[in-house]
């Protein structure tokens, strides 16, 4: 029986990109060939990125992609490669084609097209109706586009066609749970159909969704042969094995086991391809001394290096001496360049000039509003002045009950914390402070071990915008609040299911109305990693004027 030698590329191919994404996949075929493989298998839509969105709208966007193709096809020879793209036929299909001998041998369509969570494929594409298999080194190979393999008649059909091997490519957004879930599927697959599984997965950050790669080789009994890091690039080699449906990896890396890690390499993913996709080196954030703050002080050094990172200080006469101090020990500690620019001039000057407007009112909220945003102000004038991109630092429990302020410190183009719970960066955090060189490709990083000061983590979290204030006069504590967010946002539970889970009744209501009334704020909110099972923005779409009460 035949031997198959696979190189799954396990890269980035960004969106838009046509012509250096066809660089890049002809560079990967001569890499291929040169290691001795039968064929190349190259992410869901390869050519274009996934995912183009309204580009796909444009007739001359799908014609490029068609001209590269062609081109590659041509200077297919010595292996087969299977390469994503969007497919113009009178309809724009989500398609792969299997190159060889210098033509294009076969074309799939996939076939189940998602229209959930952050898929809109339907928007975009028809769906396709049969299987394709076609042979390649001898192999009979069924060819699959992501969405098909979650489901189980297009594997099936594929089977029934003669398909011995199931080639899966894919374009799968990573979040918490989601490997796990890649993994029960998969195997189900396998043994339904007896068929050998490669899962091939982009890897890289696109807006608002970061892939992880963490490609998979599954054997046709069901057992996982193989499992590729997360957010790590490789050309990822594997034989397969036509008579004993086995898949063998050949010297892949090692995958992350703490969960910790992997979301903290998302993160970094995240902020790198973000930053530098969108024309950017360098990077701005405001430095508080609290724990939001000096986690992403910590991520953006890590991704992008010491030097490509500024931080500023902005203090008021609420701000307190750990503060300061603290913020700067970190700047130092990173060796990342720390202004200082008070902001009680300007809130001085903003308190004069209103002050015939706010005669007869007691002062309240829009006090500590002004110097927010006296904040954002200035950090927006860094930041065109240095053609730094300005990072966000607000999390997703801030951002679920609106406890932030916009224009103020929601200023920014990034927002790496956006979906991630305040308990969990107190997590990370504790977390990166434990971690040593070598873990994770932090080459960047300028040190190890203690980067978050014990301080900041230990310190109770305020915004420091009047005398003694703490996040806990105006919200539950976070391991409640955050507790009941989960419920309510991901799990998308009622008041009265979250109360008669445990939780007070009064609290839940107010944390669900706070969530409610939120929506306008976060619709103007800047963009960041999606890593829970359902991030605001793009994937979670509620009505901002709206009766329903849930």
């Amino acid at each position: 029986m035949p031997t198959l030698r696979l190189a799954l590329a396990q890269h980035d191919f960004p969106v838009g990109a046509v012509a250096a994404n066809a660089a890049r996949v002809s560079a990967l075929m001569q890499q291929a060939r040169a290691g001795g493989a039968g064929l190349l298998v190259c992410p869901e839509l390869t050519l274009s990125g996934y995912s183009p969105e309204d580009l796909l709208l444009r007739p001359s966007f799908l014609a490029a992609c068609e001209r590269q193709l062609q081109a590659l096809a041509q200077s297919c020879v010595g292996l087969a490669a299977i390469v994503g793209f969007p497919h113009s036929a009178g309809e724009v299909f989500n398609a792969a084609a299997l190159l060889r001998d210098g033509a294009i041998a076969g074309v799939a369509h996939k076939q189940a097209l998602p229209n959930y969570g952050v898929f809109d494929d339907r928007r975009y594409f028809r769906p396709g109706h049969t299987s394709c298999v076609n042979t390649a080194g001898g192999v009979r190979l069924g060819v699959l586009i992501c969405e098909d393999i979650w489901q189980p008649e297009p594997a099936a059909s594929a089977a029934r066609d003669g398909a011995e091997l199931l080639v899966v490519i894919n374009a799968s957004p990573w979040d918490a749970g989601k490997h796990a879930e890649r993994e029960r599927v998969l195997t189900a697959r396998a043994r339904e159909t007896g068929c050998a599984i490669a899962y091939l997965n982009l890897v890289g950050g696109q807006d608002e969704v970061i892939y992880d790669g963490g490609s998979l080789l599954v054997d046709g009994d069901g057992r996982i042969a193989a499992q590729a890091p997360a957010f790590h690039d490789a050309l990822l080699y594997a034989d397969f094995d036509a008579g004993a449906r086995t898949l063998r990896a050949h010297a892949w890396p090692a995958p992350q086991q703490d969960d910790l890690a992997v979301l903290y390499a998302g993160l970094l993913r995240g902020i790198r391809d973000y930053v530098r996709k969108n024309g950017f080196s360098d990077v701005l954030l405001g430095l508080s001394g609290g724990i939001d703050s000096a986690l992403t002080l910590a991520l953006a050094v890590d991704a992008l290096g010491a030097q490509h990172v500024r931080a500023c200080m902005l203090p008021s006469r609420y701000t307190s001496q750990l503060s300061l101090r603290e913020a700067q020990a970190q700047a130092h500690l990173l060796g990342v360049d720390c202004a200082e620019l008070s902001i009680e001039p300007g809130y001085a000057a903003l308190i004069d000039t209103l002050a015939p407007q706010f005669a007869g009112r007691a002062p309240d909220s829009t006090e500590e509003n002004l110097q927010s945003r006296i904040r954002g102000v200035l950090l927006m004038a860094l930041s065109n002045k240095r053609g730094a991109l300005l990072l966000t630092t607000g999390n997703k429990s801030e951002m679920a009950v609106g406890y932030a302020t916009l224009y103020g410190d929601m200023c920014g183009a990034y927002a790496p914390l956006k979906d991630v719970y305040k308990t969990t960066v107190y997590a990370l955090a504790r977390w990166r402070n434990a971690v040593r060189r070598g873990v994770l490709d932090l080459e960047l990083a300028t040190a190890a071990g203690e980067v978050i000061p014990r301080a900041v983590i230990e310190r109770a979290p305020s915004a420091e915008l009047r005398e003694d204030q703490t996040d806990q006069d105006s919200l539950p504590p976070y391991e409640v609040l955050d507790a009941i967010l989960e419920r309510f946002v991901e799990g998308e539970q009622s008041q009265a299911e979250i109360a008669a889970a445990g939780f007070d009744a009064e609290t839940v209501r107010r944390v669900a109305r706070l969530v409610m009334r939120n929506e306008f704020k976060r619709r103007q909110a800047a963009p960041g990693p999606k890593v829970t099972r359902r991030a605001f923005g793009r994937e979670r779409r509620y009505p901002i004027t709206s009766g329903w009460r849930p």
